[in-house]
């Protein structure tokens, strides 16, 4: 955007672009975040419980969340800013971290609250 290659008419292309890449490492993520919990709880290194298959799950959805999270809202943001005449650059590293790291919390709380109310919570 700074240096002209992309302008406020291509955020559609951006968003779809990033919705693909957040989603496989989403998933990507999330598969490596279940199988980890599963080995752990076979090979007996933790114990999650009676509903570890649960908490896995929990975990793999949450991860999927935050990180297609995280990609739409650091390749959208600048785009915002742009719009609402800010400049994009204040849309630093620092700040979408913070920001994504405080949603994040909010997602895996409320992924965790779905998938495990009635057996853990």
């Amino acid at each position: 955007m700074a240096v002209g290659e992309v302008g406020l008419r291509d955020w559609w292309k951006v968003l779809r672009r990033e919705i693909g890449s957040g989603a496989w490492l989403g998933i990507i993520l999330g598969v490596i975040g279940v199988v980890r919990i599963l080995l752990w709880q076979s090979l007996h290194f933790y114990d999650y419980g009676a509903h570890f298959f649960r908490i896995a799950l929990a975990v793999g959805f949450a991860l999927i969340g935050v990180v297609l999270w995280g990609s739409v809202t650091g390749s959208m943001l600048p785009f915002l800013l742009r719009r609402c005449g800010l400049d994009p650059a204040t849309s630093s590293a620092p700040f979408v971290t913070t920001l994504v790291d405080v949603t994040g919390l909010l997602i895996s709380f409320n992924v965790a609250l779905v998938v495990l109310r009635g057996t853990v919570l």
